[in-house]
Order: C-alpha cells, then sequence, then structure tokens
C-alpha cells in the first residue's frame, strides 16, 4: 500500500472523523449522563467499524467499533471524538480496550474535560506506544460535548431558552390565543431541537395555560424518553394534565418549594413524577438551586420553552447559554403578551447579549440560534 502523504492523511483524518461525529449526533439527548461520543475504525480509506455511545450511557463507543472491527483493529487508526476514558467506572477503561486491540493509532477530536480523564487516556495510549494526534475537527467535538462540560464546570445543564414569536416579540394574543404564531417548518425544527436535549423545561403557567406534553413527536427521531421538568414552586400542576398523568412514562421532575401541600406531593409521586424541593428566591424557586439539581441527576443539556416570567428569571439570573429564536412575520401589538417578562434593567449595559450562530429560513419564519456573550470576568 503506498503510504499517504500528510495533505491526503490529514484530509482522511478530517473525513473519518466527519464520520465520527454525524455518528455522535445521532445520541444527543440519549446518552446522559455521559456525553455523546462517536468513534471510528479505520485503515486507510477502509471502515473497519464504527459506533456510537449507546443509549442511556454504555456501552461507550470505542469499545463497540473495536468489537465490530475485530482482529482487523491491529494496525488501525482508531477515530474517536472524545478523549478515551482512563478510569474504571461502571465500565473498564475504554484505553484499556484500544491497547487490547492493537490500534497502531489514534486521533482524538476533544480532550475529555472530567478530571479523571483530561489528558490522562492521552497519557496511556502514548505509554502503550501509541500515536496520538490531538484536535482533529476540535471545534465541532467541543460543541458536542458542551453540555456535558457545563455540567463539570457549574453543576447544571447548558441551557437553550427557545422562544417563538411575532416580529415585535409578542408569544399570544391578549386573550391568550397562542397556536400557532409559527408554520408547520418551523414546529417541525422545534421538535428537532427538543429531540436533541436531554431534558425540556417549562414553567406552571405554561402547562396551565397550554397542557403540554413535551414529547419529541418527530417518529423515530429518538428512542429514549426526553425528560421533562416544571417549574412549579407551589405545586399548582393539575393532576390531570398531560405531564402529570405520563409521569411514569419518561422522567418528569417538578421544581418545588419544601413548603408546597404534603398531600399534593403524595399525589404527584403517586403517579411516578419526582419531586426537587428547592430553595425559595425573590420570585419563587431559586433557578440556580433548582439547574444545580438537575446537573446532580446527570441531565446536562436543557431546553426550556417558557413562559414569559420563566425565561425573564433565566435571564436575570444569567442562566441562559444559547437562544433560539423563531420569528413569524407578524405583527401583535403591545396588547399581546411578551415572549420575556420585565427584567427590571436601567442601563443598556446591563442586557444579555447573545452573538448569531446561525439563521434559519423554515418556510416564512426564520429561526436564529445564538449563544450568550458574557464579560471576561463571568465567562466560563
Amino acid at each position: 500500500m503506498t503510504a499517504l502523504s500528510p495533505p491526503e492523511t490529514a484530509a482522511l483524518d478530517r473525513a473519518h472523523m466527519g464520520l465520527a461525529l454525524a455518528l455522535a449526533r445521532r445520541r444527543l439527548g440519549e446518552t446522559w449522563p455521559n456525553p455523546a461520543v462517536g468513534a471510528v475504525v479505520a485503515r486507510g480509506e477502509r471502515i473497519l467499524g464504527a459506533a456510537a455511545t449507546a443509549v442511556g450511557g454504555r456501552p461507550h463507543a470505542e469499545p463497540q467499533a473495536l468489537a465490530m472491527a475485530g482482529a482487523a483493529a491491529r494496525g488501525a487508526t482508531l477515530y474517536v471524538t472524545l478523549e478515551p476514558c482512563a478510569h474504571t467506572g461502571a465500565t473498564p477503561p475504554c484505553t484499556d480496550a484500544v491497547i487490547a486491540a492493537g490500534i497502531a493509532r489514534v486521533v482524538i477530536g476533544a480532550r475529555d474535560p472530567d478530571p479523571r480523564v483530561d489528558g490522562k487516556g492521552v497519557a496511556r495510549l502514548r505509554t502503550a506506544g501509541i500515536a496520538v494526534e490531538e484536535g482533529v475537527e476540535r471545534a465541532a467535538a467541543e460543541a458536542l460535548i458542551a453540555g456535558f462540560a457545563r455540567r463539570l464546570r457549574e453543576g447544571r445543564p447548558e441551557v437553550t431558552l427557545k422562544l417563538a414569536a411575532t416580529l415585535d416579540g409578542r408569544i399570544a394574543t391578549r386573550e391568550g390565543e397562542s397556536k400557532w404564531i409559527t408554520g408547520t417548518l418551523a414546529r417541525r425544527a422545534a421538535h428537532a431541537l427538543r429531540g436533541g436535549m436531554d431534558a425540556v423545561m417549562v414553567g406552571v403557567g405554561t402547562v396551565m395555560a397550554d397542557d403540554p406534553r413535551l414529547t419529541c413527536r418527530l417518529p423515530r427521531f429518538r428512542t429514549r424518553p426526553l425528560a421533562r421538568v416544571v417549574a412549579d414552586t407551589h405545586l399548582r400542576t393539575g393532576l390531570t394534565t398531560s405531564l402529570a398523568a405520563t409521569a411514569a412514562e419518561a422522567p418528569t421532575y417538578f421544581l418545588i418549594d419544601a413548603a408546597a401541600d404534603p398531600a399534593r406531593k403524595r399525589a404527584f409521586e403517586a403517579l411516578g413524577a419526582h419531586l426537587i424541593e428547592v430553595p425559595r428566591g425573590p420570585s419563587g424557586i431559586d433557578l440556580r438551586a433548582g439547574l444545580g439539581a438537575l446537573g446532580r441527576l446527570g441531565l446536562t443539556t436543557l431546553l426550556v420553552e417558557g413562559g414569559a416570567r420563566l425565561a425573564a428569571a433565566l435571564l436575570r439570573d444569567d442562566l441562559v447559554d444559547r437562544l433560539v429564536w423563531f420569528t413569524a412575520p407578524a405583527l401583535m401589538g403591545g396588547d399581546g403578551w411578551p415572549a420575556v417578562a420585565p427584567l427590571g434593567l436601567g442601563k443598556l449595559a446591563a442586557l444579555p447579549r447573545f452573538a448569531p450562530l446561525r439563521e434559519l429560513r423554515l418556510g416564512d419564519d426564520l429561526m436564529v440560534e445564538l449563544m450568550r456573550v458574557r464579560p471576561c470576568s463571568q465567562a466560563s
């Protein structure tokens, strides 16, 4: 076999890593508390094995891809989006499987931010005589684990706030009518956004107004049920709502005040709901503490879909990391309900600011994805 030139090797590395990234993306939202990882075993252009982290987080991608490759893995290259783990948890270290398989070279997208791994996997592989190259498609690989990294750094999931509004930022008429402001394509995109998250969260006002199911209704988009979260200080959610009635079918969490009615607590728990008691904040539950509790459960990504008061509370506490705004080409006027409740800001310098990441035209509607821009002293 003719040896490849460095440019040819680099191009092949990017191509195989691209496949590993695509495999990992298909598992987003289904692997928590573990990150979604993709792995490819290849010899030149030939793919010998390919896998992603299994639903629920185990087995990891690397041992699955290596098992698929079998004896052909000896002397081959392993492409993996995240540094192989080097610690023993519920499963043996992936580095052990890589070494035992006789892999000659490992190409890694991103370092694992878990302090139990962070560089230790790379060191272990190199000590075993395996050539290691890092940083191939690093930006894409790090984007895949943003929620996992956020939970490790801050103890909470990465928060994406989704809003669907008119051009003047209204989400319902003065009489409360809101279905539907955006069109079919935008609503499908919103379900796809849900489908890639660990959990979706709303406030109790949205539950009482819309009785949502908070599921991903795209056929075969995911196999693990989407976790649902309701911020409900006084546990006012009706026992006959869709969320309460289906609490045993998917992980369903209510962030509540410890002083909520004990009888109602028992009734919700009997339906299969999980109640998380959270300290009180200035205007309801302490959302930072609530997100911390979700992080301890292993959730890494959280999509918040409203309502306006919950959106404002998260923005006031600087807990929104990404914003996805769907805009319908229509005007409602000042008597419509705003997408975000008052923030109480007196100066422009205090405005939460976001940097656009991408725009997508969906029929007549527009979807814009943005990332929170924090001052250097606050950035993590």
